[in-house]
């Protein structure tokens, strides 16, 4: 079935997109005001982006037309550390996911601790098993209710038991036990369904189909 988007209202498009393109990874992202406040929030709306640099987009949406504290807090002190989150804290991510108002202090009504981050004024969640400490690269306003935050990664904080071998940047991923985001408005995906399919080299292809390589080259000789 076709679904122009031309004709679509916004909440629409966002239930087509939202229910289909997932798993997405949970961006919790702690911020602090120029006064001092501490936020925290989780995001779907995320991704890395580039390797070098270093680079990790947020989608924040607006709430009742205004700014959310963390598009604010970023937008004014350029810093922020994006926490992933794992199936033992996401109960507590979901905590912060309340629309308290700026005056609350998110981590504290989760029972959160912190951790002081070395690149930047904002705290990482201590329970969570990777941190991504962040400076603002740009802020792209999408439209009156989106805006686009791009993010520098200044340095990363994982936790001892997941790392395999530090000089070779070598993580056991499986045993951070991460989740993502899926449809509607309290589905999630564990990481704990896996399965490995190698990419394939272009030599071991051309090995394992030797006619189709006779044709391209037939085709190329007209």
């Amino acid at each position: 079935m076709l679904f122009d988007f031309a004709d679509l209202a916004p909440r629409d498009r966002y239930k087509l997109m939202a229910s289909t393109i997932l798993p997405r990874p949970i961006a919790w992202v702690v911020t602090e005001s120029p006064e001092g406040r501490r936020n925290a929030a989780p995001f779907s709306f995320f991704n890395m982006f580039s390797d070098d640099p270093p680079v990790v987009c947020l989608g924040i949406g607006a709430r009742a037309g205004d700014p959310k504290d963390t598009a604010r807090n970023i937008r004014e002190t350029g810093q922020f550390v994006v926490n992933l989150v794992s199936e033992a804290v996401a109960e507590r991510m979901n905590v912060t996911a309340i629309e308290f108002g700026p005056e609350v202090d998110e981590l504290a009504e989760a029972g959160l601790e912190t951790a002081p981050s070395v690149k930047v004024r904002p705290p990482r969640i201590a329970c969570s098993p990777v941190a991504l400490e962040c400076e603002r690269m740009t802020i792209l306003e999408l439209g009156p209710s989106r805006s686009l935050v791009v993010g520098q990664v200044l340095a990363m904080h994982i936790h001892d038991d997941a790392v395999l071998d530090a000089a070779k940047c070598y993580v056991d991923t499986p045993k951070l036990g991460l989740v993502a985001r899926m449809h509607g408005r309290g589905w999630y995906a564990r990481s704990t369904d896996l399965f490995d399919m190698p990419r394939i080299d272009v030599a071991d292809w051309r090995e394992r189909h030797p006619a189709q390589d006779a044709v391209e080259n037939h085709s190329h000789s007209d």
